[in-house]
């Protein structure tokens, strides 16, 4: 892996996605700050969604939008072959 599927490109994606996931600007219209649960897409809470409601297309959906998740490791063994299963191995059996 490597380029975008790099790990320290998708945890700087993460940061990005938190960072537009917080920003608000004023609107003068509305006449108020609005933000990012104000204008998504929350199909599955389209009444009063908040920013978890929103439907994010992005490869760090994989791992919930989590940086946790990205980081977690098990143990995999096959036979006589040991080794440690990682954010690669998840996202493979994902796609």
């Amino acid at each position: 892996f490597s380029g975008v599927l790099a790990e320290d490109v998708l945890l700087a994606l993460l940061e990005l996605q938190e960072t537009l996931a917080a920003t608000t600007a004023w609107a003068p219209g509305a006449g108020r700050n609005v933000s990012l649960q104000d204008v998504c897409y929350a199909p599955l809470n389209p009444s009063q969604p908040g920013v978890g409601d929103c439907a994010v297309s992005s490869v760090t959906q994989y791992f919930q939008n989590n940086r946790s998740r990205l980081a977690l490791t098990a143990p995999q063994e096959n036979g006589h072959d040991k080794g440690t299963a990682d954010w690669h191995d998840h996202l493979i059996y994902c796609v």
